[in-house]
């Protein structure tokens, strides 16, 4: 049976600069004692020495500040949760643009980014780019957010028939990113309306991609196994099992491990609770012109009727950060 604690999250985090010359990963984490709200903001930076590990720390501060700032609202306003954090990449990547504006020699660098806010039992998130977002529930890894890259467009050429399991496993441009922070239009956002909601025993990981240089089937192994042992030993054994692989190539590696205790009902301060007026209150861009070919390819060959949706497909929440739609301009929700 699940032990139960009095705090709500267990949280560890871990850093490795891998086998690059300079990290290029940025993490934040905040789950204060006592509360029911955490944040987390994750970026894995691109564009080299002096750029990429200069993009993530912009993106981690100006996303970390906002909704740090906001963290306080979220217990009394869920529902604006989603467009506060859209909100926050928004700012991120301005900032970004600005900077290259004033360093033009450092134009093309960017970020990923994936940003968490746990507001008692419901998980928000925001992500751009290929940092993946993991679940462990019953034993089963599943990865709650899109993976922007070119991943799933080789896999569905694969499961259309029009690539072997092998090439596309080890294809050159499988990591390429089909959205990042750039300080320019960013091309897909994956930001819920709704929440996900969390149980007792849910062990959440957030991590650059650096982490899965380590098969999913490993991650998994790995996590099940030493699911009774705190954030702290689950992240020590991940990081342990990286080093251990001594890969030449091993990318940056940034995560954090959350443990969810107990989902009972969020404490509220009094004062908090009553109405407002009352209250005192490094990885490279995906080519497009490939990206067409792909999706020409995958939606062309009469083989795979239902695919997924096409890659320049905006998403929820999109309009908010100027996103396009293959170029075309969109228009926010309600």
């Amino acid at each position: 049976m699940w032990r139960k604690h009095n705090q709500r999250f267990d949280v560890a985090s871990a850093l490795s600069q891998g086998r690059r010359d300079y990290q290029e990963d940025a993490l934040v984490t905040d789950f204060p004692v006592g509360e029911d709200i955490g944040v987390v903001v994750l970026a894995d930076g691109m564009g080299g020495h002096a750029a990429g590990d200069v993009a993530s720390k912009i993106v981690v501060t100006e996303v970390y500040a906002m909704l740090k700032r906001q963290s306080e609202t979220f217990l009394t306003n869920a529902k604006s949760i989603p467009a506060r954090m859209t909100s926050a990449a928004a700012k991120a990547n301005a900032s970004v643009r600005d900077h290259v504006k004033a360093q033009p020699e450092r134009a093309g660098m960017g970020a990923t980014l994936v940003s968490l806010v746990m507001r008692g039992e419901e998980l928000y998130w925001t992500s751009i780019g290929d940092s993946p977002l993991y679940l462990m529930r019953g034993g089963q890894l599943q990865q709650l957010n899109e993976d922007h890259s070119m991943a799933p467009q080789i896999d569905m050429m694969v499961e259309a028939g029009l690539l072997d399991a092998a090439a596309a496993k080890d294809h050159p441009d499988r990591n390429c990113l089909t959205s990042a922070i750039l300080g320019e239009t960013v091309a897909r956002v994956d930001c819920p309306d709704t929440p996900f909601f969390m149980e007792a025993g849910d062990i959440i990981v957030v991590s650059s991609d650096g982490l899965q240089f380590l098969e999913e089937p490993e991650i998994e192994r790995l996590i099940h196994r030493n699911r009774r042992r705190t954030a702290a030993e689950i992240a020590g054994i991940l990081l342990q099992a990286l080093e251990a692989l001594r890969e030449p190539d091993q990318d940056n590696i940034s995560f954090s491990v959350i443990k969810v205790n107990h989902v009972d009902a969020l404490r509220l301060d009094p004062v908090m609770a009553m109405p407002a007026e009352r209250s005192r209150s490094m990885t490279k861009f995906a080519d497009m012109s490939k990206l067409t070919g792909y999706a020409q390819g995958i939606f062309g060959s009469g083989k795979k009727e239902a695919a997924a949706q096409p890659v320049f497909t905006s998403n929820r929440n999109a309009a908010s950060l100027g996103m396009s739609n293959g170029g075309a301009p969109t228009q926010s929700g309600p």
